[in-house]
């Protein structure tokens, strides 16, 4: 019995190849061309860790969420100062596909099929929660249930916005709640009477102000992923239109400069 507990043990025991699943990890990258295609390998690798990202960056919205409702200013600061490390990282990894010319994307595209990333679920996740609608989000889920369920249970979970006024409410400021009344674009509107007291804080409450800039800081660099994202793609495949019926770079072109904290940006002129 003896030697069969330590056999167990040893085959038990944890491993760094076994805790992260390495040999599964390095089985996922499927090529669907024919002759297998040579950069198809990195087109895989670099779309399979955006993923990942997506999935971590949804893991801390809900940390930060938690943190502002319960008004620990701090603590969410530096789950931001992450998010925004992580959308630098997602960034720098357009530099890595762009050493892929048009040519090499043309040895593989065809064999893509009705894939495309405007099928990433959990990008859609992000951008729900970062306020955003639009029937296109629904839509594109149509014939997968468990998608658009998820899809639908974000669109009832607490924005960032929503949460940073209740931490501002919290903290004894009287900002009005974001309504919800748009379908498309940005959930809600601009608020001048929610302005004028970010503007007094930006003035007089330093720690506070601290956290509205990260909030911008988080903005932007979403503004400059989905920038790098186009330019990668016009440089890639020009006006073509993308995998899976999509019109690529000119529906790309129409999300940029979406501010997802807008009465932030609005103050801008006023300090």
């Amino acid at each position: 019995m003896y030697q069969i507990a330590r056999i167990n043990k040893y085959f038990m025991e944890l491993t760094y190849n076994n805790y992260l699943q390495i040999d599964k990890l390095l089985n996922l990258q499927e090529l669907q061309s024919h002759p297998k295609e040579h950069d198809e390998m990195l087109f895989i690798t670099i779309h399979q860790t955006y993923e990942l990202w997506f999935k971590q960056v949804l893991h801390e919205f809900n940390k930060l969420r938690d943190n502002l409702e319960n008004g620990k200013t701090w603590a969410a600061a530096k789950t931001m100062k992450r998010n925004l490390t992580i959308l630098k990282t997602m960034v720098a990894q357009i530099d890595i596909l762009e050493t892929m010319t048009p040519l090499e994307f043309g040895s593989f595209r065809n064999f893509l099929d009705e894939a495309s990333g405007f099928q990433s679920v959990q990008f859609r996740e992000l951008e729900i929660i970062c306020g955003k609608r639009s029937s296109f989000m629904l839509k594109a889920h149509e014939g997968h249930p468990d998608y658009l369920q998820r899809l639908k249970d974000r669109m009832e979970e607490p924005t960032l916005w929503e949460s940073f006024c209740s931490y501002l409410r919290e903290k004894d400021y009287d900002i009005h709640m974001p309504e919800r009344k748009n379908d498309e674009g940005l959930l809600y509107d601009e608020s001048s009477h929610n302005q004028q007291i970010l503007l007094n804080i930006m003035h007089n409450d330093q720690e506070k102000a601290m956290l509205c800039e990260r909030m911008v800081d988080f903005d932007e660099g979403l503004q400059e992923w989905r920038y790098r994202h186009v330019k990668m793609v016009e440089r890639t495949i020009g006006n073509k239109s993308g995998t899976g019926g999509s019109s690529g770079v000119d529906y790309l072109k129409s999300t940029l400069h979406q501010q997802i904290f807008p009465d932030l940006w609005k103050i801008r002129a006023e300090i």
